[in-house]
């Protein structure tokens, strides 16, 4: 889908990080108790999101477009093959389109019917991101949303809402924040977090 130019606000009603850690590890051990899972599966699967897919796979991404503007046009050309270049490819990215921010013009990104996600680059989708407050917002009225993210924009700024589907996921391609030219594109990497490729962030200088 493409953008829906309205203005938006957004939910932050979330569990706070220590009690969600702890309601996970509880299942896991009722999981592993129960002999519902294997304890080496159950490994395997948080060593493939945290260390070979996730929001790391597209910070890199993100820092070599800024740094390489022929691997920028293959990006912006065809997100799918300039991704897969760099070894990120799997489930739920298997057609990619990213979307850049400018002066004039931010991105952001959202699922309307359920949440769909680019995995390899992004990892999981956050709560906030499946919940329905978010969806229906992030449609409605984005700029109040992103304000309640912390991203206050120019009232000039153009906002355009992308929905991704089961045949497209969108990933937002930030603005690289000033002051940055003389880092490295492993240090730049480190600079850029998930929620700015979804477009509820900005990219600070360190």
């Amino acid at each position: 889908m493409r953008e829906h130019d309205h203005e938006h606000g957004h939910p932050h009603h979330s569990v706070p990080a220590g009690d969600i850690e702890r309601r996970v590890s509880s299942l896991e051990a009722l999981l592993l108790e129960k002999g519902l899972v294997d304890a080496h599966a159950m490994d395997r699967l948080v060593d493939t999101y945290t260390n070979r897919v996730g929001p790391g796979n597209g910070a890199r991404v993100v820092a070599r477009a800024w740094t390489d503007p022929d691997y920028k046009a293959r990006l912006m050309e065809d997100a799918t093959g300039a991704i897969r270049e760099m070894g990120y490819t799997g489930r739920q990215g298997e057609h990619m389109v990213v979307v850049e921010n400018t002066e004039a013009v931010h991105n952001i990104v959202v699922c309307t019917l359920c949440s769909c996600y680019p995995w390899p680059v992004l990892g999981l989708p956050p709560a906030w991101y499946k919940s329905s407050e978010y969806r229906a917002r992030a449609v409605s009225e984005p700029r109040a949303v992103l304000a309640e993210f912390g991203v206050d924009l120019d009232p000039g700024v153009e906002i355009r809402v992308w929905d991704s589907t089961a045949e497209i996921r969108y990933l937002v391609l930030p603005r690289r924040p000033g002051d940055t030219e003389h880092l490295s594109d492993g240090e730049l990497a480190v600079l850029v977090h998930r929620d700015a490729m979804i477009g509820t962030a900005l990219v600070e200088a360190p």
